[in-house]
């Protein structure tokens, strides 16, 4: 176990003087293998082994597929068309753009499956209609980090694939289980607009009303993309595709809409592409170098040992899942979401899973708090994606304005741990 603490200290360190993760954590793990087995060799065939594994994966090409849907259905202006059919049933509320903003999110991440990317193109779609109506930034500014959150936990969820890959826990089953409580983080979310405007009625004045055959012209604008993630996962939850066929389908469709919608030319495509090649490359030498890491902990016994030392403390298992969580907001504060999974997953997983505990309530409670860190000072990552966005805004006013999702998102984790029904009863229909 000690082995594998100085492993994390010296993962610290280097990720402290800037080295990028992928390398720190392949390093690390590589150096501390050969450390406990005091041969080469046997660290070199673990490690190669792992990359030949992890690439021969089938499983794994669902990740640059759902991130080709993702990116050829945002070039094909979903975000827009979003944000024009839910403000139009809601906009004219006070508020309403607010909650129009947070809706839109909901819908644009359910199809990019990424919270950063979410955050940043509803950014420069609802601000500016925010700010042409007198909505404090505060507030404006807080409704689009908190609701880009929503996309690592929506499916299709580039997050819950990888989680599902580190615990072999079944994708199928992590997708039914995020729906449910995804729908309640855009509910109480709406609420926390709420509350806002109860303590302050002018932070987000109401907008005009909008025709009924305008709002049904919105609606049939979004009407092809909605039909494509019914398809995509009512397929995997039917059993009707795995999520790598589903993930195939939805890449297709995507760009079959984007062809009759004429939003791609050869330029457009080529870059649509070439993204989809950059984040695939970058997540893929995150989770080869993640499981390189973990090969090394678990080598060095610190799970198991971190079992016998929780089952020997003789406390309730609800006290060490709080504990687990309580680490998980403290590690928010200073790390990256994916690094946070990466990191932690592969010693917490067998701990929980040793305490009898569910993994695919347990994934669906981590990625929650995880999606929590995403708007916690001081490294609230979409916090500063929108500060990038929007450099007439202060970090300080987004974090302020952010403090009553941060609420919100903390009461849904407690209603999730406290009552696992909530995300463990879609995953039980499927069988």
């Amino acid at each position: 176990m000690i082995e594998a603490l100085y492993g994390f200290a010296a993962l610290l360190i280097l990720v402290f003087l800037r080295m990028p993760l992928a390398f720190a954590m392949g390093i690390v793990g590589f150096v501390g293998f050969y450390y406990l087995t005091g041969n080469w060799n046997a660290a070199e065939a673990m490690a190669s082994r792992r990359v030949v594994d992890t690439a021969r994966d089938y499983g794994l090409s669902v990740i640059p597929l759902f991130i080709l849907m993702g990116n050829l259905v945002s070039h094909a202006g979903l975000s827009d068309a979003l944000f024009r059919a839910s403000n139009g049933f809601l906009g004219h509320r006070k508020g309403g753009q607010a909650m129009a903003t947070i809706v839109a999110c909901g819908g644009f991440s359910a199809i990019c499956g990424s919270s950063l990317a979410t955050c940043a193109t509803m950014g420069r779609v609802a601000m500016p209609q925010m700010r042409k109506y007198g909505y404090k930034d505060s507030l404006a500014a807080a409704s689009i980090a908190a609701g880009g959150t929503l996309g690592i936990l929506i499916p299709p969820s580039v997050m819950l694939v990888i989680y599902g890959i580190i615990t072999e826990t079944s994708i199928r089953e992590l997708f039914a289980a995020g729906f449910i409580p995804g729908i309640l983080g855009i509910v109480m979310y709406l609420g926390a607009v709420k509350w806002v405007l109860w303590r302050d009625p002018s932070a987000g004045p109401a907008a005009e009303k909008v025709p009924w055959n305008e709002r049904l012209a919105a609606l049939k604008n979004v009407g092809s993309t909605l039909a494509l993630f019914v398809l995509v996962i009512g397929g995997i939850y039917l059993g009707i595709f795995t999520p790598t066929e589903a993930a195939g389908i939805g890449a297709m469709g995507a760009f079959v809409i984007a062809l009759l919608k004429r939003a791609l030319t050869p330029t457009i495509l080529m870059n649509v592409l070439m993204d989809t090649v950059r984040t695939t490359a970058m997540l893929f030498a995150v989770v080869l170098t993640a499981l390189i890491f973990a090969n090394f902990i678990n080598r060095a016994g610190l799970p198991n040992d971190l079992l016998a030392l929780v089952t020997g403390l003789n406390v309730a298992p609800f006290v060490v899942i709080l504990v687990i969580l309580a680490i998980y907001v403290l590690l928010g504060c200073v790390f990256e979401s994916m690094s946070m999974m990466l990191l932690t997953v592969p010693v917490f997983f067998p701990v929980v899973a040793g305490l009898g505990y569910d993994l695919v309530w347990f994934g669906i409670l981590v990625v929650i708090v995880i999606e929590i860190s995403l708007i916690t000072p001081p490294v609230g990552m979409n916090v500063f994606v929108l500060r990038a966005v929007l450099p007439d805004v202060s970090t300080g006013t987004i974090f302020r304005g952010v403090t009553p999702f941060w609420v919100a998102g903390t009461l849904r984790a407690l209603l999730v741990l406290l009552f696992p029904a909530i995300v463990l009863f879609l995953p039980q229909l499927l069988y």
